[in-house]
C-alpha cells in the first residue's frame, strides 16, 4: 500500500490519471465455488470485503472502474466489459501502469488487455502481489507480461 500510494504521488504530480479497477461481484457471482467457479466469495458489492484497504489513497480526482458486476462472466481484467479503453484514449493516455492485487489474474490480464488495446504498458513489480495459487504462479505472470513487450519497473525507476 505504501509503495503504491507513492506511485500515486509522483503520478499526480506529473498530472498523470489514477484508475483503480475493483472486482465489483454480485452474491451469486460464477466464479465462487458455491456456483461452480475456483474462488471462495470475495469482493461483494457493497459489503467490507469488497473495499478497497483503508491506507490506500483515493484522489478525488481517481477513476473507479468495476469489473465482474455481471453473475455468468468472469473478468480479470480492468477492461474486459468496461469502458476504461475508451475513457483512457479520450483523455490522451499513452501508457499504463498496472500494480496491485493479484500478479497473476487482474493485473496480468489488465497489463496483457491494454497491449491488446494499443498502450505502452508496465508492470509495477514493487507495488503488486499475486495469489500463487500453485507455487511460482506470480513468476510465471511476469515473465508473460514481458514476452507480450510489458516492461517491469519499480519506484526507484519512476
Amino acid at each position: 500500500i505504501p509503495v503504491l500510494n507513492s506511485y500515486q504521488e509522483k503520478f499526480l504530480h506529473a498530472g498523470g490519471t489514477i484508475v483503480f479497477t475493483r472486482d465489483w461481484h454480485p452474491a451469486n457471482h460464477s466464479s465462487f465455488k458455491e456456483f461452480g467457479g475456483l474462488w471462495p466469495v470475495h469482493c461483494v458489492q457493497n459489503t467490507k470485503g469488497a473495499r478497497f484497504h483503508p491506507d490506500l489513497r483515493f484522489p478525488d480526482t481517481a477513476i473507479l472502474v468495476s469489473t465482474a458486476t455481471d453473475p455468468e462472466k468472469e473478468a480479470y481484467s480492468g477492461f474486459e466489459g468496461t469502458r476504461l479503453a475508451k475513457v483512457l484514449k479520450r483523455l490522451g493516455v499513452e501508457a499504463i501502469f498496472v500494480g496491485g492485487l493479484a500478479t497473476d489474474y487482474c493485473v496480468k490480464a489488465t497489463a496483457l488487455d491494454g497491449v491488446k488495446k494499443g498502450f505502452t504498458v508496465y508492470f509495477l513489480e514493487d507495488a503488486s502481489r499475486g495469489v500463487n495459487v500453485h507455487p511460482g504462479d506470480s513468476q510465471k505472470a511476469i515473465e508473460e507480461m514481458k514476452a507480450a513487450g510489458i516492461r517491469a519497473i519499480t519506484l526507484d525507476e519512476i
